[in-house]
């Protein structure tokens, strides 16, 4: 499961805002904003998948819960 907290920081990392992904996403500002957690209600499991896609497409790599919290980071470059 991708949190809020890991899409909003994911974003950040690509340097991103909200209308940029948004647009590489095709879906609206305020969609992004609710899945970000900072819109209400939140956005559905199927947008949260095409939005982790996309960051994911960039490089973001997505780190689950393991005793030291979820998180996101950079993939490494071969």
């Amino acid at each position: 499961m991708t949190s809020s907290d890991q899409l909003r920081a994911a974003r950040a990392l690509k340097g991103l805002s909200q209308k940029d992904m948004a647009e590489k996403v095709g879906v609206s500002t305020m969609t992004i904003k609710r899945a970000e957690g900072t819109g209400k209600p939140g956005a559905s499991h199927d947008i949260v998948a095409r939005i982790r896609t996309a960051l994911e497409s960039l490089g973001i790599e997505f780190i689950d819960e393991n005793g030291g919290g979820e998180g996101v980071r950079l993939k490494k470059s071969l």
